[in-house]
């Protein structure tokens, strides 16, 4: 993300920087890993196993085929148009419905929203159990939790840039804390210690049956996928994107994939599920059970570093989209406002921040959070798969990458079925949904009269405003 130029102050004009082609595969694979890995796994582990017991790893495989569908899509659209990147331009290329357009970029604002505060509860939670705070009652999470998003409003209005290079590293201590919970369960394995018998054990709820208590869990799990979608930004910035961008993608995919599901292997044997479900430290507990010797707050250290990164990245993504909309004039041009010295949108920071304030102190919990997340980018990718099969009949002149017709129809039909009521989905968290959404159409409407009352018709969408970055993990 880079600090919004002074200039475009309501405007509706970007400036088109000439990217360099400097990615090779394997930074790029270490973006899209870095991307993926974070706030879902460390979070919602223990969710999923209350949900199905002993088989925590299966939700997440689910979750991880999914993903992988909708990523060929992904992988049409982005060497299709490397340019165009981002799930509301796809749409408007496919439908040039400017409703439309608006509701896909708003959906994809509210779940860098919903993200960013389920990394904030996971890290009010992370930093009471390692610490030893005592803070495990709801207020004082959600104190700490705010508090959190309140230093992620300044930094984030302050004015902040994210570079590869530093994702890098951020990618490096995600990953280290997770090879550090998939050792220590292979380590309990081979010290005989720990029970691998609960990794095929299955627990489901008296009303529920095995079926449908998986699909439940994997709407959870989708959560710890989020990520792939944003690496199709830079696509335009890589080395030949055709041949190596969808080799990568589904190399970094397929090692995330692997990961989530060794580190569930490692938790459900050290951990019974019912107390792996119990609170948002779930892989704090893994660490006290299996190396109690381990210093917990090294590991409390990295799940926070992780999923401040998360949240920070998510705020920022969040707020400049909505700042873009403005620019598009779809959105009020208050919202559009870039502050004189520091050249940061902050009523569109505010705006944002204020969004996350009411999440974490009225919803709070990680699993409705995280689950609104999954259910947003969930209708976002059916979408984008329904895009796919329209934008067949619009040829360009080089080549790209064709996913087989089949995915996108598969896609779309999974993606859309995983997001309905059918699934078990907790309501709270279409109620959730509905009510940003809600705000976004409320705006909208306003916008519309105002445009109508001084002339103005919404602008086509531009890359620079509404075709940036989707929630990372």
């Amino acid at each position: 993300m880079t600090d919004v130029p002074s200039d475009a102050k309501g405007q509706g004009v970007s400036v088109e920087p000439s990217l360099h082609r400097v990615m090779g595969p394997w930074l790029l694979l270490l973006f899209i890993v870095g991307d993926i890995l974070g706030t879902g796994i460390y979070a919602l582990t223990g969710q999923v196993a209350k949900q199905v017991g002993g088989v925590v790893w299966l939700p997440f495989l689910v979750a991880f085929i999914v993903a992988v569908i909708t990523a060929f899509s992904y992988l049409e659209l982005v060497t299709k148009y490397p340019k165009a990147a981002g799930a509301a331009l796809y749409a408007h290329k496919a439908f040039g419905i400017h409703f439309i357009t608006f509701i896909v970029a708003f959906a994809v604002m509210c779940s860098g929203i919903t993200s960013a505060s389920t990394a904030s509860r996971a890290f009010a939670a992370n930093l009471s159990g390692a610490f030893d705070l005592g803070l495990s009652g709801t207020y004082g999470i959600t104190l700490i939790g705010l508090a959190f998003m309140a230093v992620v409003a300044a930094v984030n209005f302050r004015g902040v840039g994210e570079s590869v290079k530093a994702n890098v590293v951020l990618t490096c201590v995600e990953f280290t804390g997770l090879m550090i919970i998939i050792v220590i369960g292979l380590w309990a394995i081979g010290a005989g210690e720990g029970d691998v018998s609960r990794v095929m054990e299955f627990h489901s709820g008296p009303d529920r049956s095995a079926f449908w208590s998986v699909i439940a869990a994997t709407t959870l799990a989708f959560f710890a996928m989020v990520g792939f979608e944003d690496s199709v930004n830079m696509a335009e910035e890589c080395k030949d994107p055709t041949r190596i961008f969808p080799k990568v993608l589904l190399t970094g995919l397929l090692i995330t994939g692997v990961i989530y599901v060794l580190v569930s292997i490692s938790a459900i044997t050290l951990v019974p599920p019912e107390q792996l479900g119990e609170g948002e430290t779930p892989l704090l507990k893994v660490v006290q059970a299996g190396a109690p010797n381990f210093p917990v707050e090294i590991f409390g250290f990295i799940t926070m570093f992780a999923v401040a990164n998360s949240a920070l990245i998510n705020m920022l993504m969040a707020s400049r989209l909505v700042y873009g909309m403005s620019r598009e004039r779809v959105l009020p041009e208050v919202l559009g406002k870039v502050h004189a010295s520091r050249r940061t949108p902050y009523i569109a920071i505010g705006f944002t921040t204020l969004l996350a304030f009411a999440l974490i102190s009225f919803v709070g919990e990680v699993p409705a959070l995280g689950g609104t997340t999954a259910l947003l980018l969930l209708c976002v990718f059916t979408v984008v798969n329904i895009a796919v099969l329209v934008l067949r009949k619009d040829t360009v002149s080089h080549d790209h990458f064709r996913t087989p017709t089949l995915l996108p129809i598969v896609g779309a039909v999974a993606c859309a079925f995983f997001a309905g009521p059918w699934t078990g989905r907790d309501p709270v968290q279409y109620k959730i949904a509905g009510i940003l959404i809600g705000i976004g159409v409320l705006l909208w409407f306003v916008t519309v009269l105002v445009n109508r009352a001084t002339g103005q018709k919404p602008a086509e969408p531009e890359m620079a405003d509404i075709g940036g970055a989707g929630p990372v993990n």
